[in-house]
């Protein structure tokens, strides 16, 4: 039963790498339509939002009582998944996936912040290479100070940054379970997607001319979000932490390898060796996990 288990949650974790490493490509297809980022975002969430409600109608009941933890985690996660797909949009994928991973960076003040955990010589050592690795990848002497240069970079950056406190406040919430922190996540992202229709609510327009194959994405595209954040938080809560984030990153293989063959993108020298320090410090973020475990 356990092995089964295991199992089970490291094929959750595996389909989220799967699955966001290849969905920017989708989000992309209906832009090129006139489906804005927060627009798809805001239907595909919604048909997860419906899904959550119809199959776990008890935890929509308890989202209502789940107190302040649940909005956060909602609207950080929120944020996160929005930002990220307005990102893969605009952006180079690689280079938005690379920033998004400067995640482990992020974590370790978090989580000094609001579980009063002390990074240790380890902690700053992920902090070091994380802040290392981004510096040699968007170093241009042109530009100045090596810092995002274009809005989807920022919005990367930014979306690893809520990736890494919804993560240390759903660790706080442990009295959570997996059905309501979903909702809480779909909830949110619904939410902050609506803000910008709500500003200009010509946005929504092309809806009504998209045709059935794009109406055919968008569901396709809720489906998914809504199997793999359920398989995803079933992965997270019974995976040692450091071997999740090796699995994570299979994410950064599937998209280098999807962006290189769909969209024709490609990395310099430069940011393959800033990219390759970002991803030792995820690996080695897990031990400072391993190490907290211990203590």
């Amino acid at each position: 039963m356990v092995a089964k288990q295991k199992m089970l949650a490291v094929s959750g974790l595996l389909s989220g790498a799967v699955i966001w490493g290849l969905i920017w490509y989708p989000y992309r297809l209906l832009s090129e339509v006139g489906i804005s980022g927060a627009l798809s975002s805001l239907v595909t969430y919604l048909v997860a939002v419906a899904l959550g409600v119809a199959l776990f109608p008890a935890a929509f009941s308890r989202i209502r009582h789940a107190g302040y933890l649940a909005l956060l985690i909602g609207l950080s996660a929120g944020w996160t998944n929005l930002a990220y797909v307005l990102a893969v949009i605009q952006g180079e994928v690689m280079r938005v996936l690379l920033l998004f991973y400067l995640s482990p960076f992020w974590t370790v003040i978090f989580a000094h912040l609001l579980l009063r955990e002390k990074p240790g010589a380890a902690g700053y050592g992920v902090i070091a290479m994380s802040l290392g690795g981004a510096v040699v990848m968007l170093w241009r002497p042109e530009f100045g100070l090596p810092l995002p240069q274009n809005q989807a970079e920022w919005l990367a950056l930014s979306a690893g940054l809520m990736f890494a406190l919804s993560n240390v406040l759903a660790r706080k919430a442990h009295n959570l379970d997996i059905q309501v922190k979903s909702l809480s996540i779909w909830i949110g992202v619904g939410l902050l997607s609506l803000l910008p229709i709500l500003w200009a609510p010509s946005m929504a327009q092309p809806l009504a001319a998209l045709a059935w194959n794009g109406w055919l994405w968008l569901l396709f595209i809720g489906v998914a979000i809504f199997g793999v954040t359920l398989a995803v938080q079933f992965g997270i809560s019974h995976t040692p932490a450091n071997q999740a984030i090796v699995i994570f990153l299979f994410e950064l293989v599937v998209a280098a390898i999807s962006s290189y063959f769909l969209a024709g993108e490609s990395m310099s020298l430069q940011e393959w060796l800033g990219g390759a320090m970002i991803v030792a410090a995820s690996l080695f973020s897990g031990k400072l996990e391993q190490q907290h475990d211990g203590n």
